[in-house]
């Protein structure tokens, strides 16, 4: 059996252009059937279940009829996909969709074998529905998943079950997560070239500085490792954006830790509502997602950050009194302007970024008549992460090319455990010797190195 957890955390099982194909093993279908068979016998007594023999929302207290009933779960998912461009892209799209079977598989929603295995077909083999990016203005995420789920085919008590919670949040964050990982090493890595090309002083880095922190102690020694052995500095103190690059990028890895641990309880916990619970239907308030909500949010404020320290160091590395090499970077200053633009773009950039950073859980509304009157809006949060983690890229790719120029500039060596990014580097764009479209450069440092 593929462990779904590790398929939404594993970057190759989420692109859709080559994953593994997904595989159930045949005891956890058969206590999942035996769990379905148990709701079934249960529904029959006839008691009040919401959104299976009753309606949704406001209409909770309306009592359906055996005929409504079998299209009943069917209606639940057209009534509600009123969104619409722009589409998730489809690693995104999977995402939703892994998130939803992760769910499924505790068993809470006792949804039939039939079911989960449409689910898994969709998944394997596609084509991967049109899901909207925006437009989740309910308790929950209804719409969007009313639009991801249209192509099934759902039977007693599945339409709901379909709709039930915020597992396409919890997918996509999960996705990001892995992404976000991935970027902070390269924060570390761009960090520890702009520390090592401008000889800073390396004082702010000493294991001694991070007394009773952990995370900070690692990021420090990850940086004195990259950075290479210390020169004599240019001057006691480096400017205060390198020398709060070990802070930056440690908060940066503890945030990123904690919207992991929010993940896993949103997968592990009972999302479900209603939630077949020890025999019983129970209505739930996992829908709610302020856990999740809340650690995306605080992770798109830290990258917020951390692109507002690249981008002033960007900055400093084009002053020939912190670099003491040519000014903006420029091989001939003056008929050449250098990579001075590259730091406006980035500018530009943490400019956007930073209007990301409003939480999300902030403003509520009623819905349903008053039925839904509040929202955390976790769909909202986590398409905010995924924008903070585009964006926080392109100031990295920024500050990068700034670093391997001033290296090319500087009768410094690169440092060993710099190497392999340089060369990087070097084999996607060629070296600065003139100005040029740098904003070619920066894409296809985004594309192949970073």
């Amino acid at each position: 059996m593929t462990e779904p957890l590790m398929i939404i955390k594993e970057p190759a099982e989420l692109d859709p252009a080559g994953p593994e194909q997904i595989e159930l093993a045949p005891a956890l279908l058969e206590h999942l059937a035996t769990i379905r068979a148990a709701a079934l016998d249960t529904l029959r007594s006839g008691r009040p279940v919401y959104g299976v023999n009753t309606g949704m929302g406001n209409l909770s207290k309306v009592r359906l009829t055996e005929d409504e009933q079998r299209v009943h779960q069917r209606n639940l998912l057209l009534g509600r996909a009123v969104g619409g461009p722009p589409w998730l892209p489809p690693d995104e799209s999977r995402a939703v969709l892994i998130g939803r079977l992760k769910t499924f598989l505790t068993g809470d929603a006792a949804v039939s074998i039939e079911l989960i295995h449409q689910l898994v077909a969709l998944i394997n083999n596609g084509p991967l529905p049109n899901i909207p990016a925006e437009g989740a203005g309910s308790a929950g995420e209804i719409i969007p998943l009313a639009h991801a789920f249209a192509s099934l085919d759902p039977g007693p008590k599945e339409g709901i079950a379909l709709l039930a919670g915020i597992p396409g949040a919890t997918g996509r964050a999960a996705l990001h997560a892995t992404r976000a990982h991935r970027l902070a090493d390269h924060l570390t890595t761009v960090a520890a070239g702009v520390i090592a090309v401008i000889a800073a002083n390396r004082d702010p880095y000493q294991p001694l500085a991070a007394r009773g922190d952990d995370e900070l102690g690692d990021e420090f020694a990850r940086l004195r490792e990259l950075a290479g052995p210390e020169p004599e500095p240019r001057s006691l103190q480096a400017p205060v954006s390198f020398r709060v690059a070990g802070h930056v990028n440690a908060h940066l890895r503890r945030t990123l830790q904690h919207l992991d641990d929010a993940v896993d309880r949103a997968f592990t916990g009972v999302t479900d509502s209603p939630a077949y619970l020890d025999g019983e239907f129970v209505g739930t308030a996992g829908f709610h997602g302020i856990d999740l909500a809340a650690h995306c949010d605080h992770l798109t404020t830290a990258l917020a950050h951390a692109a507002e320290v690249s981008t002033a160091r960007l900055h400093r590395l084009l002053d020939p009194n912190v670099t003491g090499l040519t000014a903006q970077l420029a091989r001939d200053p003056g008929p050449q302007a250098g990579l001075v633009a590259v730091h406006k773009r980035a500018v530009a950039t943490t400019h956007q970024l930073r209007r990301l950073t409003l939480p999300t859980a902030i403003s509520t509304a009623e819905t349903s008549n008053g039925q839904e009157d509040v929202q955390t809006f976790s769909w909202e949060a986590v398409g905010n992460l995924g924008e903070a983690i585009r964006l926080t890229r392109e100031t990295t790719a920024c500050e990068l090319l700034a670093v391997r120029q001033a290296f090319a500039l500087s009768p410094r060596k690169i440092p060993p455990g710099l190497q392999d990014l340089m060369q990087a580097v070097d084999a996607a764009v060629p070296p600065i010797d003139a100005d040029r479209p740098f904003g070619q450069d920066l894409t296809k440092l985004l594309t192949d190195v970073l």
